[in-house]
Formats: structure tokens, C-alpha cells, sequence
């Protein structure tokens, strides 16, 4: 009887603790683990109606209930109306086309909802910028028109008032009223690798984020226009391999630390008299942003130095080119350019965000640059500006106001007044409004819940639930997701650290256990953070189910903490990131369950770099570590990003040889993986086939992978897969 009775329970454990397992080609290849997003809504000026591409059809529903009311678009045998400019002397003869169906890669649905830019035939260019065909479609004539037949274009944009369009192609601007066949160029001396008009270069994309470098005024009439000359920015070359002889060589302007970069002006377009006339902005490095005021009078451009510690807001009459500066920052550190200027339609004020308090917040000035109000205080960061609510006078934003793991959406007066709560449930909460402001969306999600997508209006009632994520949250049980622990400690140096844990299923405290610690660690970066983490932690909870505790720490530099922790890291990028990581480790090595002999560190891009510093700096803490497409040395970096942080190594050698990977590889002790993209525009090969050679040189072994023709996110094909299969023996075998 004791014998059955002991089976028996025997059979009850294994029963409740019986779980599916993980496996790679589920989370990669079937991909199965894929969390139901609600993407940004195509908004409508009515606030009630938005539209969404399904297929190769652009349909139209309504936000508060989710139900379709129309198709506004069918892709399928539409007939392309062409304009003929030898059919009649005035140009404005039209043909027809034969019938065609297009494949719908996006679209730009006018304010009004009178026509529709289809695009199609899309190629990627940068992590931003690509080019392709585009289409006007006029919901009234139901007329599909070819913009330009000549060739593939890039950011077409419909004029506030729809009747023009303005394109970039062959690196010139252009504009074609829709009524007219013939298209006006122009600039004359865009040139591939030289001269740029209405887009941006490279490290523009990259680092201001930003591709589209043209403007409309509100009133249709002109069009502010960025043009680079980077003639004298060195060039670098990649490899692709294709079937052929030989690989195709891949060149194109990356301006490295130190090195010349573009040659920038702003320009404004008048297309009543053909004229351009040039921002007299005096010399500067950079104009990361412009901005129309309402009435189209003037363009608020924005002004900064090399070293990105100084900002000025231009005011610039679009008549003369005339400039006044209107708001002028300055930093003992670097100055993030951000999209929170707001300019009220009044003329006379605007809405800005800054950090001059020593936390991120909220200001309105008038445009003498005279602070009004405050609109924000307290040892917080806002985190998001979502914007301004003329009618009733209402700022809406995100902040880390309870905690910098918390996010909670707030609205407030433009006075400072009437601060509200409208999405402060713990964990992460994301809002998008509707353009009247009269609805939003808010997406919660917590480290342990998938994302839940609500409807609100106004008065924060619920309207309806648009998406639970039920599918997730049947997985972690059916696969015994373990709960994502958050825990803090303090440093040696008193400063306290914020991480999260996951343990493997039937942890036993009394058991030692190895540790894979997963790092980012960049400036105002977060890992830790109450939100959902999708792929990575499907990734997680696989290896905690093969018995590995995985843990994040955020380290100084880091964000929502105010900018003197963010900030502390500048000039020494890899100095204080490192010292934490490793005392995160050693305080990891302490606790009674973790075997201190197995902890490893794993890092992609920032986080390789970092996870490349911990294993050399730190060899007597980490036994293992992973770099994905790592930085190395930050001499090999872009200009705007390293010099932001860095400065150049000539004003900072001891900063750059001090805390660059490469130069520690004869410290190596335990085991490495480096992994990189042959075709990583960004952080290029070269920082891994130079940590190669240190590494020979040291004659040190350790273990890489190089993709193929692969971007710095290593997708496309087969790559994550086999990305992921390739890490995890690793781990299971060398940690």
C-alpha cells in the first residue's frame, strides 16, 4: 500500500509539472510565439475612423466598435490613368493605360481622405530610406495615377492640400502638380555618393532618425529642403556575395569618428516664383530637424555644433533666409535630438521638451524664447510626448513617474494645471490618439502579460478591447512560462541597480544553478523594464527550462533615471557599464543558488560591446560570453553617434583605448562567440575581422560565425534560426 501510495505521488508531481518544451525552430522558423500587435492607426481627421491595409485592399473601420464600413482602395484591376504631355499643346491631355494589379507595400492616406499614395515595387535602401513606385488614387474620380513613369522614387508626399505631389529621385527633388503631366524639378545637382537633395545621408538616417529630408509648408506653397554635400565624406565598401564570378562591391559615404562629414544647408522652395532661397543658418555641423510654423511664414530649424552640446532653435523667415534664434540649450555633456517641438497655432508659443532641470520634462515658451510655464516637474522623465490638444488645451505624455520601470500616460493642462492619470495601471502603458483627441489606444503590458490593446474616449471610459493576446498567455501556461522576478542591489560604489530573473521550472534553492546574463547597456537604454519582451523571452524561458537562470541589469547610462545617472557614462562609453555588469555578477555569485564557475554574458550591438568588455575585463567573473555584431573599437564607429558620447579620439585617446574591446583580447580567458553580418551597414565587419586578428594575435582561441550578405539584425532566411540554434549549444556547451 505505501509502495502505491508513494508511485502515485510519483505520477501526481510529474503530471503537475509536466510541460511542453521549448524549442528554437518555434520561436524562429514557425515562429509560433509571435505576439498579436495592434499597428499604428491610419487616423482620420474625423477621430472615429481609421484605415489598414489587408492584402492588397486598404479598408476603412470605425475605432469604437471595430467594424469594417467600407474598402477605400482595391489593388486589383485598376486601370492606370497616365498624363500625355504631347496629347495637347497645354500638356494636360490624358491616355489610359491598361488595367493593372499592383502589390500594396504601404500607402499615405491624405488628411482630408480625398486620395490615397499607394506605393509598390519597394526596395530597402538603409534601415529607413528605400525607394519604389508610388500611385495617387482620387476617391472621388477613382482615377489611379503613375507618378513618375521614369522611374523608382523615393517619399512621396501629397501636399497638405493634395493637389501636388513632391518625390525624391536620383538624389533631386521633385514636385508635379496632379492636374499636369510634366513634372518640375527642382535642384539640378543631386549626384549618387556626391550631392543629396530632400533626403538624408547615411548617418542623418542612423543617428537623427530620419530618411525624408523635405517639408511641405501648411499652406502648400513651399517646401523646405535639406541638401548634403558629401563629395569629401570618405567611402566604405562591402562585399555581396551572389552567384556569380565575383562579389558585387557595395559602396557608399560613412563619415567614421573624426571624419569629414557632409556639408549641410536648409533650403526653402517657393513654387509661386520658382525661387529657392537659402536658410542663412551662419556654419554648423548639424541641422537634425525643421519645423513650418502654422501660417507657413517661417521654418524653425534646428542648429547644432560637432560635439552636440549646444542647440539652437532658428527662427527663419521663408522669404529672406533671415534667422533669429529663439530658444538656445547648452550641456555640460550632449543634447538627444528629439520630435517634440510643437509649435501652437496661435504663432506666438510652442511646446518643448528638455532636461534642463535634470530630468526630462515638458516647457512652453513664447517664439522670443521665453519660458511661460513649466508643465512638468519633479525627479521623474517624461519618456514620450504625444501631443497637444488645441481645442481643449491639453498636453498628453508618458512618464516614469512611480518608477523607471513603470511607464503611466498622463495628460496635463497648457497651463500646469489639472495634471491627470488616464493610464497608470503598473507595468508599461503606450497610448496612440486619435487627431481629435477624442479617442486613444492603450497598449499595457507587463515582464509577466502580453500586450492588451484598449479603446478609450474622452472621459477614459472604455470603449472596447481590441486585442488580449489569449494565444500568449495559453502558451505560458501550456509551456510553464516562469515568472520574470525584478530584484535590485547596490554596487561597491553605493550605487543601487535595477534587474529582473527568471529561474528555471522547479527551482530549488537549495541547488546551484549556471547564469546567462542578458545585457544592452547603452545610453538611455533599458532592458529592465515591466514590459513584454516577445521573441527574447521565449528564448529565455528555453534556456531556463534547460536549467539556466537568465538575468538583466541595467547599469549607469541607462534610462528614466534622470540625465546625471544617463549622462555619467560620457566620454568613458564601455567604462562604468562594464563595472556594473561585473558587480551585477559578482552579486549574482553570492547568492547561495547560482554556481559563481557558469556565468556567461550575452550582448547584440551595444550589448555585444559590452558583453565582449565583461568577458575580457571580467575573466575572473565570466566563464562565457556572446557577441552579436559588436562594436570593438569606437574609432571604426559613425561620427554623429561615437562623437555625441566620445567625442573625437584625438580630443579623448584614453577614452577610446581605454575602453575599446580590441585592445584587451590578450585577457581573454574563457570562451567567445563572435558573431557578425557581412552585410551590416552599421556596425560594419570590419570591428569584428579586426577583433579577429587581435584575438590570433593574442593567440587566443575562441569561436565565430559570419552571415552572409546579413544586415545588423541578422534577418532574412534562415539566419535567426540558425543564429539561435548556433547560441544555444554554445551555452549548453561551454557554460
Amino acid at each position: 500500500m505505501r509502495y502505491f501510495l508513494m508511485l502515485l505521488s510519483l505520477l501526481f508531481t510529474g503530471a503537475l509539472f509536466a510541460q511542453k518544451e521549448i524549442t528554437i525552430a518555434e520561436i524562429w522558423k514557425d515562429r509560433i510565439f509571435s505576439t498579436r500587435t495592434v499597428p499604428g492607426f491610419n487616423f482620420q481627421d474625423d477621430g472615429k475612423h481609421y484605415t489598414r491595409l489587408e492584402g492588397n485592399q486598404i479598408k476603412q473601420y470605425d475605432l469604437t466598435t471595430g467594424k469594417y464600413t467600407k474598402t477605400i482602395f482595391d489593388a486589383r484591376n485598376k486601370m492606370v490613368v497616365e498624363y500625355n504631355k504631347g496629347a495637347v499643346p497645354d500638356g494636360k491631355g490624358k491616355i489610359q493605360k491598361t488595367e493593372v494589379s499592383l502589390n500594396i507595400d504601404g500607402f499615405d492616406l491624405h488628411e482630408d481622405v480625398s486620395k490615397i499614395i499607394v506605393h509598390t515595387n519597394k526596395e530597402r535602401i538603409y534601415r529607413r530610406s528605400s525607394k519604389g513606385h508610388a500611385y495617387v488614387y482620387d476617391l472621388q474620380t477613382q482615377e489611379l495615377m503613375n507618378i513618375a513613369p521614369g522611374g523608382k522614387q523615393r517619399y512621396t508626399r501629397l501636399s497638405p492640400q493634395g493637389d501636388q505631389v513632391a518625390y525624391v529621385r536620383d538624389n533631386n527633388l521633385f514636385i508635379r502638380k496632379l492636374s499636369e503631366a510634366k513634372e518640375k524639378q527642382v535642384t539640378q545637382d543631386g549626384k549618387y555618393n556626391e550631392i543629396i537633395n530632400g533626403s538624408a545621408d547615411w548617418v542623418y538616417e542612423e543617428e537623427f532618425s530620419m530618411a525624408r529630408a523635405f517639408e511641405w509648408s501648411p499652406d502648400g506653397t513651399k517646401i523646405a529642403f535639406w541638401r548634403f554635400d558629401e563629395s569629401a565624406v570618405k567611402e566604405f565598401t562591402m562585399l555581396k556575395y551572389k552567384d556569380a564570378l565575383y562579389p558585387e562591391h557595395v559602396t557608399f559615404k560613412y563619415p567614421k569618428v573624426g571624419a569629414t562629414n557632409s556639408t549641410v544647408s536648409i533650403h526653402i522652395y517657393h513654387l509661386e516664383t520658382g525661387k529657392t532661397v537659402k536658410a542663412q543658418t551662419g556654419k554648423a555641423e548639424y541641422f537634425p530637424r525643421i519645423a513650418w510654423s502654422k501660417d507657413s511664414k517661417k521654418l524653425v530649424i534646428f542648429k547644432m555644433n560637432r560635439h552636440q552640446n549646444e542647440l539652437e532653435l532658428l527662427a527663419t523667415d521663408a522669404k529672406t533666409g533671415n534667422v533669429k534664434t529663439i530658444l538656445k540649450e547648452t550641456s555640460k555633456y550632449y543634447i538627444e535630438i528629439h520630435d517634440n517641438l510643437t509649435l501652437l497655432k496661435d504663432g506666438n508659443h510652442f511646446l518643448w521638451t528638455s532636461e534642463k532641470d535634470g530630468y526630462n520634462h515638458i516647457y512652453l515658451y513664447d517664439m522670443a524664447g521665453n519660458l511661460k510655464t513649466q508643465l512638468t516637474k519633479g525627479k521623474y522623465d517624461v519618456t514620450s510626448f504625444y501631443g497637444y490638444d488645441e481645442k481643449h488645451k491639453q498636453v498628453f505624455y508618458q512618464a516614469a513617474e512611480k518608477s523607471p520601470l513603470d511607464r503611466e500616460v498622463y495628460s496635463v493642462g497648457i497651463d500646469g494645471k489639472n495634471k491627470k492619470a488616464i493610464a497608470a495601471a503598473p507595468g508599461t502603458n503606450r497610448a496612440q490618439f486619435s487627431k481629435t483627441f477624442d479617442y486613444y489606444i492603450i497598449d499595457h503590458s507587463t515582464a509577466n502579460e502580453p500586450s492588451t490593446y484598449t479603446v478609450y474616449n474622452r472621459e477614459g471610459e472604455v470603449v472596447r478591447v481590441i486585442e488580449e493576446n489569449r494565444g500568449i498567455r495559453n502558451f505560458q501556461k501550456e509551456y510553464n512560462a516562469q515568472t520574470v522576478e525584478f530584484f535590485n542591489f547596490k554596487t561597491s560604489e553605493n550605487v543601487k541597480l535595477n534587474g529582473y530573473m527568471i529561474k528555471p521550472p522547479q527551482f530549488n534553492a537549495r541547488k546551484q544553478y549556471p547564469v546567462l546574463m542578458f545585457v544592452y547597456g547603452g545610453p538611455s537604454s533599458q532592458t529592465v523594464l515591466n514590459s513584454f519582451k516577445n521573441r527574447n523571452y521565449w528564448w529565455f524561458q528555453l534556456l531556463a527550462q534547460k536549467g539556466y537562470v537568465v538575468v538583466s541589469v541595467d547599469n549607469r547610462g541607462t534610462g528614466a533615471r534622470g540625465e546625471e545617472f544617463r549622462k555619467m557614462t560620457y566620454l568613458q562609453l564601455g567604462k562604468y557599464e562594464t563595472i556594473d555588469q561585473i558587480e551585477a555578477a559578482k552579486y549574482l555569485a553570492n547568492l547561495p543558488y547560482i554556481d559563481k564557475n557558469r556565468i556567461g554574458i550575452f550582448g547584440w550591438s551595444y550589448g555585444g560591446y559590452m558583453s565582449s568588455l565583461c568577458l575580457f575585463k571580467g575573466a575572473d567573473v565570466f566563464k562565457s560570453a556572446i557577441a552579436v555584431a559588436p562594436v570593438t573599437n569606437w574609432k571604426w564607429y559613425d561620427s554623429i553617434y561615437t562623437e555625441r558620447y566620445m567625442r573625437t579620439e584625438k580630443e579623448n585617446p584614453d577614452g577610446y583605448k581605454n575602453n575599446s574591446p580590441v585592445y584587451f583580447a590578450n585577457l581573454l580567458k574563457g570562451n567567445y562567440l563572435l558573431v557578425h553580418g557581412l552585410g551590416d551597414d552599421n556596425v560594419h565587419p570590419q570591428h569584428s575581422i579586426e577583433m579577429i586578428n587581435a584575438l590570433v594575435e593574442a593567440d587566443k582561441q575562441f569561436d565565430t560565425m559570419l552571415y552572409t550578405n546579413k544586415n545588423h539584425g541578422l534577418s532574412g532566411g534562415n539566419a535567426r534560426h540558425h543564429l539561435y540554434t548556433k547560441m544555444t549549444k554554445f551555452i549548453l556547451e561551454k557554460l
